[in-house]
């Protein structure tokens, strides 16, 4: 069944005017989803590395940038009594909590006593953070309606098929192209290039790392998956489903355990909202898949094998291992707020790949408490919407953004993951989306439909 063009709830009678019954789907100049667009196209087109001249790697990308002037810009409208969101908002408690385990351990830190390197991380962590606080709030009360959700998301998936097509030009084409992606004004660090694993090439596209590319796309595969089932036209549902496969075929292309336990992790949560013939067809293009790569790069194919038979001697795995007494030292020292936010810099010392374990001990226990929450609230919330929905389609949507932070969660044990502007800003817009659906489905007309005058 496909998904209805108007959502029922998305009409409200105007305030004022001659317009009286006007409808608040009506886009008003420049909107949350226009700037979210916006953001998505440079976070994903240009280079992860190309920066600001001046600026650091950290904070000093134009979608970062843009994402930090989001969070002044819903900061600002809390003044305002015409551009504030009235009505009970759950995630962002979460926000607030989460800000403040950083914001504690941040003062911790600096009564320890840092060094420059420290004090200058401390220092980038908290203006990332701002970036991923603006991504999180401005979807959760900025987006005003299902259809400015769906347009956000769409533009999401297109540039996510988009970083996948440039890791398969990196695995056949002599030349990186990412460093031919260049933007007059900005200035681009050395990229990671390819790296092998088995038998395969491991691409980051225009991300900085390959997690983060397998991160990220394991983020909005679900989503994808959804729109390739439940857009209104049998031709959008081809077009997202041909989104849905390259979005694989780049999860495939990083060879990491990680996207594939994600696309795992994804089916099961969704399976039980599907008839027996679409889980039937979900296996079968599958397995043509991992066909169709193990037949254009066999290398590949044997060492997505390797990965989970060999597993218990996989040298990613052992050394992960391996730290956790060195952790363990550093843990007990510092137990409760942690030694500092941002405090933990590789290589001055070691790469853990584990966001958790990171931030126990840059943040202590409040600061896995306050991170748990963070993912638990946005799961809930979304949660709670599925179970209020009473549209199949937006029941599946919903229970699409449980199943990426139950991703999100598991992704966090595999590496840093907050250390990557690409996938924390992905994640912070996945955040916001489940407290937009849960005030999108609420009962109470005043929070249901509520939406600020951002330049109406």
């Amino acid at each position: 069944m496909s998904a209805p063009a108007v959502h029922p709830v998305d009409f409200e009678p105007a305030d004022a005017g001659r317009q009286i019954y006007a409808t608040r789907r009506r886009v008003g100049g420049l909107d949350a989803a226009i700037v979210f667009s916006l953001m998505i196209l440079l976070l994903t087109i240009l280079p992860s590395l190309a920066i600001l001249p001046g600026t650091s790697a950290d904070i000093g990308r134009p979608a970062s940038v843009l994402c930090v002037l989001m969070f002044a810009w819903w900061a600002a409208s809390r003044f305002h009594p015409r551009l504030i969101m009235p009505g009970p908002q759950p995630v962002r408690w979460a926000v607030l909590i989460f800000f403040l385990s950083l914001l504690i351990s941040y003062a911790v830190g600096y009564e320890r006593g840092l060094t420059a390197m420290e004090a200058n991380a401390a220092d980038r962590l908290l203006l990332g953070a701002a970036a991923f606080f603006g991504a999180i709030l401005l979807a959760a009360d900025g987006l005003s309606n299902w259809d400015r959700v769906r347009v956000v998301l769409k533009v999401l998936i297109w540039c996510c098929v988009y970083m996948s097509f440039v890791g398969l030009l990196q695995q056949v084409m002599p030349v990186d192209p990412v460093s031919y992606l260049k933007l007059p004004g900005l200035q681009t660090g050395e990229l990671i290039g390819l790296q092998e694993r088995g038998g395969g090439l491991r691409v980051a596209a225009t991300t900085t790392h390959y997690l983060e590319l397998c991160g990220t796309l394991g983020l909005v595969w679900p989503i994808a998956l959804h729109f390739a089932m439940y857009t209104p036209s049998q031709r959008e549902r081809r077009a997202y489903t041909f989104a849905a496969v390259m979005i694989t075929f780049g999860i495939l292309e990083t060879i990491s355990r990680s996207g594939i336990l994600a696309m795992a992790i994804g089916i099961l949560m969704l399976m039980p909202l599907w008839a027996w013939r679409r889980r039937y067809n979900i296996l079968v293009l599958g397995l043509g898949l991992f066909g169709m790569v193990s037949a254009i790069s066999p290398g590949i194919g044997r060492t997505l094998i390797n990965l989970f038979a060999d597993a218990s001697d996989d040298p990613s795995i052992t050394s992960r291992t391996e730290r956790y007494a060195m952790v363990g030292h550093y843990f007990s020292e510092r137990p409760w707020l942690g030694r500092g936010t941002g405090t933990w810099v590789p290589p001055m010392y070691q790469y853990l790949d584990n966001q958790w374990l990171r931030t126990a001990l840059e943040n202590g226990v409040a600061g896995i408490l306050a991170q748990a929450a963070l993912h638990i609230i946005a799961l809930v919330v979304a949660a709670i919407a599925f179970r209020r929905a009473t549209n199949p389609a937006d029941r599946h949507f919903c229970l699409s953004l449980v199943s990426v932070q139950v991703i999100a969660i598991f992704i966090a044990y595999t590496f840093d993951c907050f250390a990557y502007s690409t996938y924390t800003v992905v994640l912070g817009l996945m955040i916001g989306l489940c407290g937009a659906v849960w005030r999108f489905t609420h009962p109470a007309r005043q929070v249901r439909t509520s939406t600020p005058r951002w330049f109406g």
